[in-house]
C-alpha cells in the first residue's frame, strides 16, 4: 500500500496495524469488563469500514443531484432510527434476559415502531437544515448538506436510544409507583410520566456537558478540519459554536418526543 500524507495522517500499513490492534485492544476490554458486546466490536468495525467506503462513492455521486440528496437523508434518517429501537427493544424486554430467549417484535410493529423513532431522529435535524437553506446560511448543495444533516441525526438517534432505554427501565423499576398514582386517580399517561421524567432528564447529561467542555476538554473534528482547511480560528469557532447548540437543540427535542413516545406506549 503506498503511503500518502494528509495534514493529520500518514496513511499506509502503520494506520492499517493500528486499527486492527485498536479493535483487538476493544473487543479484549468488553471481555474483560464481561459486557456481551464483545463479539458485536469486531464486527461493527468492520460495517464502519465497508460502510465508509459506500458512503465516499454515494457522496461522489449524490452531491450534485437533489433526490440522490433526499434519498440519502431518508436512508440515513431510518437506518438511525432502526439502531435507536433495537436499543430501546433491549430494555423494553430487560437486560436479564438472554439474546435468544427475548420476544422479537412483528415486522408490522417493528416497522410502526422504526416510523415512529423517524420522528424524534429526524424531525428537527430537517427543520433546522431547511430553516439554514432559507436562510442562505447553508449552500444548496449535497457536499454541505449531508454532513451538516448527519452530524444531528446521528445524535438525535443517540439521544432518542438513550431516553427510550432509560425510560423502559425506570418504569419496570418503578412500576409499583405507577400502580399507586393511578390508585390516586391520575391517568395512564400521568402515572407513567411521573416515573419517567427522572429517567428521561439524566439522559441529556452528555450532551450538555459535551456543550459545556467544548474547546476545553472536547477539541471538535470539525473545528480542526476547518482550522487546517485555510479559515480562520474566530471562523472555525463560530461554525463550531453553532453546530454544537444545533446538536443541543436536536438533543433535547429527540428527548422530549422519544419521552412522550413511550410513556404514551407508542414504543
Amino acid at each position: 500500500m503506498p503511503e500518502t500524507r494528509s495534514t493529520m495522517f500518514n496513511f499506509g500499513w502503520p494506520l492499517v496495524v493500528a486499527l486492527v490492534l485498536l479493535v483487538v485492544v476493544a473487543a479484549v476490554f468488553a471481555r474483560l469488563g464481561r459486557t456481551e458486546h464483545a463479539a458485536v466490536i469486531p464486527w461493527a468495525a468492520v460495517r464502519a469500514t465497508v460502510q465508509l467506503m459506500i458512503l465516499g462513492l454515494i457522496l461522489d455521486f449524490a452531491v450534485s443531484r437533489l433526490w440522490a440528496v433526499i434519498l440519502f437523508l431518508v436512508a440515513i434518517i431510518l437506518t438511525a432510527a432502526q439502531t435507536a429501537l433495537s436499543r430501546i427493544i433491549t430494555a423494553r424486554v430487560g437486560q436479564h434476559v438472554p439474546r435468544r430467549e427475548r420476544p422479537r417484535p412483528t415486522a408490522g410493529r417493528r416497522i410502526r415502531e422504526i416510523l415512529t423513532l423517524t420522528v424524534p431522529v429526524g424531525l428537527m435535524p430537517l427543520i433546522l437544515v431547511a430553516c439554514l437553506l432559507l436562510a442562505g446560511i447553508l449552500d444548496m448543495r449535497g457536499l454541505a448538506v449531508i454532513p451538516v444533516a448527519g452530524i444531528l441525526i446521528g445524535h438525535g438517534m443517540a439521544v432518542s436510544a438513550l431516553t427510550g432505554r432509560r425510560v423502559h427501565e425506570e418504569l419496570r423499576a418503578g412500576r409499583g409507583e405507577v400502580e399507586a398514582a393511578l390508585s390516586l386517580g391520575f391517568t395512564d399517561g400521568q402515572a407513567r410520566m411521573l416515573v419517567a421524567e427522572r429517567a428521561a432528564s439524566a439522559a441529556l447529561v452528555p450532551t450538555i456537558d459535551t456543550t459545556k467542555t467544548v474547546g476545553m476538554v472536547t477539541i471538535p473534528g470539525a473545528f480542526v478540519g476547518m482550522v487546517l482547511g485555510g479559515a480562520t480560528p474566530l471562523e472555525a469557532g463560530i461554525m463550531q459554536l453553532f453546530v454544537i447548540i444545533a446538536i443541543l437543540a436536536v438533543a433535547t427535542a429527540a428527548l422530549t418526543i422519544t419521552e412522550y413516545l413511550v410513556v404514551w406506549r407508542l414504543l
